[in-house]
């Protein structure tokens, strides 16, 4: 870990940026507009709120274990736009940690979420309001509601409070005389596409370093001061991003912070509910954006659908930024064909490492799941005992050291096993299979949770996925095990076919025999309309293992 001068938090990034560069449009969305300035205005308002309703610190840091949270939680259950931003840089700013809530949970679900986070504030959606109605009778501890009034004709629930009043009461407010901590939390639940969600807390200084624009994109260095990182921010407009994952999904928010720190603008569709590709590429040429964020195959068909129409001129945009789910070599070829001049950059991290890896495509050189390591990613032995030195046989564990989580809320018992102590030496090590090649670059195998073991081979997934999504007449797929008889589990593809494309199962499994061992070939290929994902577009494997098991 670098020796920093400075240990950061975020709202003192973001007063110093907000100080230098006031008039720089930081979120825009449709018609609405807010500059730096009014944003972190905005921001210190809805912390002056949370701290006049009482929520703040209550514990600091060193009294407490890795798993444990002396803050009060906020949860942000809410659409993409200058709200979410405004909660999370509001959060940060009252010392109350804030967590992402995917939206398309049920209502079992949602109140398994709030209960394990134990969050005593929720800032949703009034599209949310019936379903957070539903859930309030078994969390007495959700005291402080606020609603964002929208067009869905949800009334304000009883005992919540509109957002803008929110910002108006915060307003009328003296702002809060805060002694805003590194150690403060930035909380992010895990996906729970493979298992039950998991509150990951991480230290404010720590997520910062690795996935909020700690170091310089140009060169790689950590920032040692504030004032570094106000010297390199970008003269005149300053680029236009782009984020289409929601909000909910902590790339989505590492995007967003980065783009804070470096002094970029952001920019979001103006319909939020689902990805309208269409509407995203008239909003690419109407804001000369230059990069946008996927993620995976789910994201990036439609984008491309979209930009072969030819009913905007997307030729502002130089990267298609993907991370999150595996973006397959063939829908990254048809990417860099419609937009030749761009580069596709895949990136590495989970809720347990943050930033971790990337690897650069461009016209002439596509690859996909070989990553260059940054420079506190390894590979670890099967035992969580040693590190594996590049070139070593077989495949271990992809960790990483450094700035890391302090744990799992509530849960020291997974917070010791996924953050193994070894040689010394702290590591996360989320469950992702890799190898170390003797160049230094990492290949990324899969997550061994949805690893299938058939008849003692180890089948990787992605890389079935990978093979099947290549044929034309596939939108999307998802492949998961069953159980065999014969081989313990079997591989099964679920497929959904390109509107107006025709595949049956054998024309599938032969494509699939041009790049896969017979033993990786799905035994079965259930065709389903659409395949189920979170919101963010990763697979949802428990969806995809019941339609196999039923199929």
């Amino acid at each position: 870990m670098s020796k920093n001068a400075t240990q950061f938090t975020v709202p003192a990034v973001a007063k110093a940026v907000a100080g230098a560069i006031g008039d720089r449009e930081l979120l825009i969305q449709g018609e609405q507009r807010y500059t730096y300035a009014q944003a972190v205005e905005r921001a210190n308002h809805l912390a002056a709120y949370l701290h006049s309703r009482g929520l703040g610190c209550h514990t600091e840091r060193s009294t407490l274990g890795g798993h444990e949270a002396g803050q009060d939680l906020l949860g942000l259950y809410a659409y993409n736009g200058n709200e979410f931003v405004e909660a999370l840089l509001g959060a940060f700013g009252a010392r109350v940690a804030p967590f992402n809530v995917n939206f398309r949970y049920v209502k079992s679900e949602l109140a398994y979420l709030l209960k394990d986070s134990g969050a005593t504030a929720l800032l949703y959606h009034a599209a949310f309001a019936p379903r957070v109605a539903e859930v309030l009778p078994e969390l007495p501890q959700l005291r402080v509601l606020i609603q964002i009034a929208d067009d869905s004709g949800n009334e304000l629930l009883y005992g919540a409070t509109d957002y803008e009043d929110a910002i108006a009461q915060g307003a009328r407010l003296a702002q809060p005389e805060l002694q805003h901590s590194p150690d403060d939390l930035y909380v992010l639940y895990t996906g729970g596409t493979t298992g039950m969600p998991k509150g990951v807390l991480w230290r404010q200084h720590d997520i910062f370093m690795t996935s909020f624009g700690g170091r310089n994109l140009m060169t790689g260095e950590p920032f040692g001061s504030i004032d570094e990182i106000v010297a390199a921010l970008a003269p005149g407009p300053g680029t236009k991003l782009m984020v289409l994952p929601p909000l909910i999904h902590g790339a989505a928010q590492w995007s967003v912070m980065t783009a804070i720190t470096t002094g970029q603008s952001v920019v979001f569709p103006t319909v939020i509910d689902h990805l309208d590709a269409d509407d995203v590429v008239r909003t690419i040429e109407r804001e000369k954006v230059s990069v946008v964020t996927v993620v995976g195959d789910a994201m990036a068909r439609p984008l491309v659908a979209a930009i072969e129409k030819g009913i905007a001129d997307v030729s502002s945009l130089a990267v298609v930024a993907n991370g999150g789910a595996l973006l397959t070599p063939f829908v990254k070829q048809r990417l860099i064909e419609v937009l030749p001049s761009a580069i596709v950059v895949d990136g590495v991290g989970s809720s347990e490492t943050g930033a971790q890896m990337h690897h650069l495509s461009t016209s002439g050189a596509v690859s996909t799941g070989t990553f260059n390591a940054g420079p506190d990613s390894f590979v670890v032995a099967e035992d969580l005992a040693t590190l594996l030195q590049p070139g070593h046989e077989g495949n271990g564990w992809l960790a990483q050291r450094g700035y890391i989580p302090l744990g799992y809320k509530g849960d020291a018992a997974k917070t010791a096993k996924t953050f193994p102590v070894i040689d010394g030496v702290r590591y996360a090590v989320p469950g992702d299979r890799a190898r170390h090649h003797e160049g230094g670059h990492i290949e990324l195998l899969g997550r061994d949770s949805v690893t299938i073991n058939s008849g003692g081979e180890k089948i990787f997934v992605e890389e079935v996925e990978t093979a099947i999504a290549s044929h034309p007449a596939v939108a999307d797929v998802v492949v998961a095990g069953r159980p065999s008889e014969r081989w313990g589990q079997e591989v099964v593809a679920v497929v959904a076919l390109a509107e107006g494309a025709a595949a049956d199962a054998d024309e599938l499994v032969a494509h699939a025999s041009n790049s896969l061992a017979r033993y990786k070939l799905p035994k079965a290929v259930v065709f389903r309309p659409v395949i189920e994902r979170s919101p963010s577009g990763k697979a949802d494997y428990r969806w995809a293992r019941e339609q196999a098991e039923n199929g």
